[in-house]
């Protein structure tokens, strides 16, 4: 079995799963957990990078939010 062989099954399980996938994406689980991962990457690039794109990292992570969870 190769790379292409691996990229097609995951294509695949994707197509037949779509709607149980965005069920778990739009879970109070998934929630909870993206905020948690959403919350420590914020903080980690805030602590790294210059004050100056603070405003921007939070822009990034509500962006990305509002594609994971419920809220």
């Amino acid at each position: 079995m190769g790379i292409d062989d691996l990229v097609n099954q995951g294509k695949d399980f994707l197509e037949q799963n779509k709607d149980k996938i965005d069920d778990v994406l739009k879970s109070d689980q998934a929630e909870d957990v993206s905020d948690k991962a959403l919350d420590a990457a914020a903080d980690f690039v805030k602590k790294i990078a210059p004050d100056s794109i603070d405003q921007h990292v939070d822009g990034a992570r509500e962006n990305i939010d509002k594609s994971i969870g419920n809220e």
